[in-house]
């Protein structure tokens, strides 16, 4: 009997990275037949891909309908291979705005359903969950409240833990950027302003005002501000003024994961380096902006107390996080102020935020959600596996 195939829908680049680690993990011959819709990582594993739909990554209705008819297109495409070829399994990892289509699709081809970091329905659009129900066979959960959130609304469903952990154990850091930064006489701040262009223009303003007052306030202190890229650097630089104290905030690219180590806390924008954040043990300071329209919509939908995933994660306030809206900025900025005033200035403070994130790294932070994740899908399709299904503590299966 021929080994199954497997069939993979990846709409995002984070999601490329965390599908091709599952791929590291499945025995070789079910990886070299696996095929789908994805990005370079995955391609790297052996995948087949089918679209390179990674580069149609988009946030928002807007961003959206530019390319509702290419979306359309494929997915027709996975309709197509679901007939010809049908696999043994399709995996979707995250993107829920487009592969709910291809689960709907598979569903109509009898084809099984297992959903890898599902759409947060836990946090909004709890109504969607019938979606779910419907169209997906299991779901493989990232959080604990997650797992907890789709158990009681009767999925089958697993916990295997969060797969940037994988990513932060095996990171390579400069070690010369470690030792340089590390014999530094001043307390060290990691500013990370985001990923995107969008989210850039409109946090690292925000942040550069929290920067400037800091700045004034401790005279030891040096500002690392975290760049995804040279283009973005080039943007957060640009904003400076003369009167800036230039000579303490020093910009680096691609140094992320070297700046988050070495720093004694963190001001960031919320998202899912928040998690490395965590497991670094960086105390941290998080702040996000939304539309007045966004934020209208939200407090209707949005059922949970945090955006940030470690207070998530742990039920509590473990990192302060200030949402600005629209052009309401003053009171967030003065807020975030307050609360880095308060970790520059208190030693103590910053040693029980770091004893707090190390319990909650001991607990949820550990690395292995890629192989777990990679001996879930076997089993749930059933294709031999070497390694038995682990049980890391804290992970459970309804």
């Amino acid at each position: 009997m021929s080994v199954p195939d497997l069939f993979f829908s990846v709409g995002e680049p984070s999601g490329d990275l965390h599908a091709a680690r599952v791929m590291q993990h499945l025995p070789a011959s079910t990886r070299s037949s696996c095929r789908g819709f994805g990005g370079p990582q995955m391609a790297a594993q052996g995948c087949t891909i089918d679209y390179p739909l990674t580069q149609l990554a988009v946030v928002g209705f807007a961003e959206v309908l530019p390319k509702l008819r290419e979306f359309v297109r494929v997915a027709d495409m996975a309709s197509d291979i679901f007939e010809r070829w049908p696999p043994a399994g399709v995996v979707l990892v995250d993107f829920p705005g487009f592969n709910w289509h291809i689960a709907k699709r598979a569903r109509q081809a009898g084809i099984p359903v297992l959903y890898y970091l599902p759409p947060q329905l836990w946090a909004w659009g709890g109504w969607r969950i019938k979606k779910m129900r419907k169209y997906v066979d299991h779901v493989l959960c990232a959080l604990p409240i997650e797992y907890e959130w789709y158990a009681e609304h009767g999925m089958s469903c697993q916990y295997i833990g969060h797969p940037f952990f994988d990513s932060v154990a095996h990171q390579q850091l400069d070690a010369a950027f470690l030792r340089a930064w590390s014999a530094a006489d001043d307390l060290l701040v990691a500013v990370l302003p985001g990923s995107r262009s969008r989210e850039i223009r409109t946090i690292w303003p925000l942040q550069l005002e929290v920067i400037r007052e800091l700045a004034a306030r401790h005279r030891r202190v040096t500002f690392l501000v975290a760049c995804l890229n040279q283009q973005h650097l080039d943007h957060c630089k640009s904003l400076l003024k003369p009167s800036d104290p230039s000579e303490r905030i020093k910009f680096y690219a691609n140094r992320t994961s070297e700046i988050i180590e070495v720093a004694d806390c963190g001001l960031m924008k919320s998202g899912s380096v928040s998690l490395e954040m965590m497991a670094r043990g960086t105390p941290s300071v998080v702040m996000y902006h939304v539309s007045r329209s966004t934020y209208e919509f939200a407090r209707r939908v949005v059922h949970v107390g945090w955006m940030t995933l470690p207070n998530l994660i742990a039920g509590t306030t473990v990192m302060p996080e200030f949402l600005a809206v629209g052009k309401q900025c003053g009171p967030t900025i003065e807020r975030t102020i307050a609360a880095m005033d308060r970790l520059l200035g208190d030693r103590e403070e910053r040693t029980l935020r770091k004893l707090e994130l190390a319990r909650l790294t001991r607990r949820f932070g550990q690395p292995g959600a890629s192989a777990r994740a990679a001996q879930a899908i076997c089993q749930q399709f059933g294709i031999a596996h070497a390694t038995a299904l682990s049980t890391a503590p804290g992970l459970q299966t309804a």
